[in-house]
């Protein structure tokens, strides 16, 4: 459930009318909605009551900071991989102890920078990275919590790109080839080891991946205690599947009975990294149309948004429901249409062979469940500035990242000494 419905005939985000930001803002731009934030939120916090667990929301899904402070505020943590999320997390107000660091390619700038920070634990993915942290924590006379990752092998049956649990994946470690790490780190200054963790991918859209990753999980924590390590914690990962219009994955209901029945007795404090579950259907797209192109073979809906925009669809061929803000101006039979942007690239599709009554010049659609890998992947290709993003609460909005400016744009770019200005 989301909070986009049509009042009237008029698509609204909440209480606002979407022509009213249109014109406002203009377009394209994102919109997210509060209400859907935190009822994603509060489902999926909801499906681990029982459980000794904490959520920390993957905020490489969508890192802008009013999404962020929105979670925080009910109640999430923030999983991060880079040094520049952290900083995006402390400006959004979570708290230092409520970050876990993941990611394979920590730089020791980004360890020091985060270990001064006095966040709550490294997620280690391979030995180098064991020896560096190591190090900077030894140079600060620190101890930090970390936990290590491993990788289980197990296909989680998603698009090649976003799964991270085989062995051909650079995520993690192969168990049970990590006892030998988890040994090496007890034994290392600066380190105290704490957990396991494991995540195998992303748009899981059935249980059966992670109750087989999440057991060989808890197999390694029973296994690593009996070689005398002091496991409590038990960082599963987040990758719980949305609804895109094209798969129906389980609810986090099933997921959550799921967890228990698999940790039941473990002991551990369990973490949750959920990302896109949580923000994907909680934002959309909103687009004009510039023109409708009509060849012998093809109807080319062509908008002013585009893959430097949403490239979700050219990258990972990413389904998007596409839906006109205002029911019932064109008229027609439905037929199938390629909903382009006017990117000079072939691959500059949105939505392909979609049916639907072919929309007028100057029409605002929606693409619906954009909250997710979204604005926070776009580009200024083609010299295409960013697009605003705006964030509604009931009949409120606000601009909460401006549309970039053409001088902003060049501003980043500078000519050298020996060429005249």
């Amino acid at each position: 459930m989301d909070h986009f419905t049509y009042k009237n005939g008029i698509l609204h985000a909440e209480d606002v009318p979407l022509p009213d930001l249109a014109e406002t803002i203009g377009t394209p731009f994102y919109c997210y909605s509060t209400a859907t934030l935190q009822r994603h939120y509060r489902v999926f916090a909801e499906a681990l009551t029982g459980l000794d667990a904490e959520i920390f929301y993957a905020i490489k899904a969508n890192d802008n900071l009013a999404v962020i402070r929105t979670l925080a505020e009910a109640g999430a943590g923030a999983d991060v991989v880079s040094g520049g999320e952290i900083r995006k997390v402390r400006a959004a107000g979570v708290a230092p102890d409520r970050i876990v660091f993941s990611g394979v390619g920590k730089t020791r700038e980004e360890m020091a920078y985060a270990l001064d920070a006095g966040i709550l634990q490294f997620n280690v993915e391979s030995e180098p990275e064991l020896d560096a942290l190591s190090d900077v924590a030894r140079a600060r006379d620190a101890t930090v919590d970390i936990a290590i990752r491993i990788n289980p092998d197990v296909d989680a049956g998603t698009h090649h790109k976003i799964s991270t649990g085989r062995k051909d994946n650079k995520f993690g470690i192969a168990w049970p080839e990590a006892r030998a790490v988890f040994a090496k780190a007890a034994e290392l200054p600066g380190l105290a080891v704490r957990g396991v963790a494991i995540h195998i991918g992303s748009q899981l859209t059935q249980l059966a991946p992670f109750e087989q990753a999440f057991k060989i999980a808890v197999d390694a924590v029973r296994q690593l205690r009996s070689d005398g390590h002091a496991i409590d914690r038990l960082d599963l990962g987040g990758g719980l599947g949305v609804p895109y219009g094209i798969a129906d994955p389980p609810s986090p209901a099933d997921y959550g009975a799921m967890v228990k029945r698999v940790t039941a007795g473990l002991g551990c404090k369990l973490m949750f990294e959920p990302g896109r579950l949580i923000v994907a259907n909680a934002g959309i797209l909103v687009t004009r149309v510039i023109y409708v192109k009509r060849s012998a073979h093809k109807v080319f809906v062509i908008t002013d948004a585009a893959m430097n925009d949403l490239i979700r669809p050219t990258l990972y061929g990413a389904h998007h429901a596409v839906v006109p803000v205002l029911q019932g101006r064109a008229e027609g039979t439905p037929e199938p249409v390629d909903i382009v942007g006017p990117v000079c690239e072939s691959g500059d599709i949105l939505a392909e062979n979609r049916e639907m009554v072919v929309p007028l010049a100057d029409d605002l659609l929606v693409l619906r469940s954009a909250g997710a890998y979204a604005a926070v992947m776009a580009s200024t290709y083609n010299a295409r500035p960013l697009v605003p993003e705006v964030m509604v609460r009931g009949a409120a909005h606000a601009v909460v990242r401006k549309r970039q400016t053409y001088d902003e744009l060049l501003a980043t770019n500078a000519l050298p000494d020996w060429m005249s200005p």
